[in-house]
């Protein structure tokens, strides 16, 4: 895959600790793509060991089974002596589809491609008041092919200190900035991906954002614990009603020209194309590791 291409990884993205080896190979075959994680997941005095482990991992990719095509590694924020040290470490690897955290300026992207080369990806996780209002230049830039977004860390740098009402549901300037990633995401090409769903043991709970981001245009729901994976997994899969319509829609209108009616709807080309849009999907996520 070229620089700059879309990501086509999904629907079940999956953080992974970098100071954590033994899960590398594991989760990858639970999951749909990893993160191994340079920043959150990691202490800053484990940051080293993490480096370490995670140009290992290169080094062993062949034996382990690690797919390239199936990783990324999230650097921490530009700016901070980790990120520096993180670029560092991977100019020795191969490592290329990076996850930059707390994205906030196209600029920032330029840095890592003059670090490690112009075969560089990237997935820019815009989680701060900034990189939301920040998201359109940064989907712009021909280095990236994802924009993900975050509530907790958007929160706080507000100066908030919750992200979710009492019932669960997102508070309305944590609604607005997803919805201003994803439609940035969506009008520059690139993939769009959902936030993360801290409350491990909600499976209902995040089966239903998954099936909002799903309806919405997004290409994964990105995980924090392997028992996540399955839910996404099958929250994003069409149901096989859905996907029967999608074919008798498509096979309707072979042939035809302009709108026309199906079983009492009118089909036109919008429709057509959510028609298709279901069948990729649900090709795309029949053709994933099995969770």
């Amino acid at each position: 895959m070229s620089a700059g291409a879309r990501l086509a990884h999904g629907p079940a993205v999956m953080f992974t600790p970098a100071d954590r080896p033994e899960r590398f190979a594991g989760g990858l075959a639970k999951a749909d793509a990893v993160i191994l994680d340079l920043e959150d997941a990691v202490t800053p005095d484990a940051r080293p060991a993490a480096r370490r482990a995670v140009a290992e991992a290169w080094a062993t990719r062949e034996v382990t089974g690690l797919d390239p095509e199936r990783v990324l590694v999230r650097v921490n924020p530009a700016g901070t002596a980790d990120h520096e040290a993180d670029l560092a470490a991977l100019v020795e690897t191969g490592w290329r589809t990076l996850m930059l955290a707390k994205a906030e300026d196209p600029a920032q992207v330029d840095g890592i491609v003059a670090a490690l080369g112009e075969d560089v990806r990237v997935a820019a996780l815009c989680e701060t008041a900034a990189g939301v209002l920040a998201a359109p230049a940064l989907a712009a830039h021909p280095h990236v092919g994802a924009l993900m977004w975050g509530a907790e860390d958007l929160v706080a740098s507000m100066g908030g200190t919750s992200s979710r009402h009492a019932d669960g549901g997102y508070r309305e300037p944590v609604r607005h900035a997803r919805s201003a990633v994803l439609l940035a995401a969506a009008a520059h090409g690139v993939a769009a991906w959902d936030a993360v769903f801290l409350d491990l043991a909600d499976r209902d709970g995040l089966a239903a954002e998954a099936e909002d981001a799903a309806a919405l245009g997004c290409t994964a729901t990105v995980c924090l614990h392997p028992q996540q994976v399955s839910v996404v997994r099958s929250a994003y899969m069409p149901a096989p009603e859905t996907v029967a319509r999608a074919r008798r829609i498509l096979a309707a209108a072979r042939g035809r020209h302009g709108a026309f009616a199906l079983d009492g709807a009118m089909v036109d080309e919008v429709v057509l194309a959510q028609a298709r849009a279901v069948l990729a999907r649900a090709e795309r996520i029949g053709d994933a590791p099995p969770s």
